[in-house]
């Protein structure tokens, strides 16, 4: 099935394409998102005239996307999750966590543009790329931290002071025996 792209379609081609693609793709998909036309001689004359119309929206769509894309760079994004020994991740970080997280930052970005090779599963910081439109892919600096940081710290003092107690009482434990074997002496 011969066809005019109406829009960019990833894999396929560019607005005003014709490509030859499988009937059920073109039939079921293609023509109903409205990306592509059958490629008639009707449709040809008509798109010729629809073609300004159809770039100025592609650019449009184009600078939206790589304004989008100078605010995520600009937008570092913290993720806390709890880890257990070792700073082994309880789960992991999907693109799911980081739609969630930068929806609270204030970018929405659909979780399908996030494209990660697997999911994190470590603390540390990472560079994610999202893809934004087919010409346009942003890089979000993503921090993965630990959860409740402070927490631990108040257990290291608290460990800390604690052994200063212990050796206090030994030291003053080791005085009274000294003490006492002095005074028996």
């Amino acid at each position: 099935m011969k066809l005019i792209l109406r829009a960019d379609v990833d894999a396929l081609g560019r607005l005003g394409d014709i490509v030859t693609v499988k009937p059920g793709y073109g039939r079921n998909y293609l023509i109903p998102q409205g990306l592509a036309k059958p490629a008639t001689e009707a449709n040809l004359k008509a798109f010729e005239l629809e073609r300004r119309k159809l770039q100025a929206e592609a650019d449009s769509l184009r600078t939206q996307a790589e304004g989008l894309a100078e605010r995520i760079a600009a937008t570092p994004v913290e993720i806390r999750v709890r880890v257990g020994e070792g700073d082994k991740l309880y789960g992991s970080v999907t693109s799911a966590n980081i739609a969630e997280a930068m929806e609270a930052a204030g970018i929405e970005i659909d979780r399908r543009k996030i494209l990660l090779a697997e999911p994190i599963r470590s603390l540390g910081e990472y560079e994610v790329e999202i893809k934004l439109h087919p010409d346009v892919h942003g890089e979000l600096k993503l921090s993965v931290l630990r959860e409740g940081g402070a927490i631990e710290e108040e257990i290291v003092e608290e460990t800390a002071t604690a052994a200063a107690e212990a050796t206090e009482e030994t030291e003053a434990t080791d005085a009274q025996s000294e003490d006492a074997a002095n005074a028996e002496a």
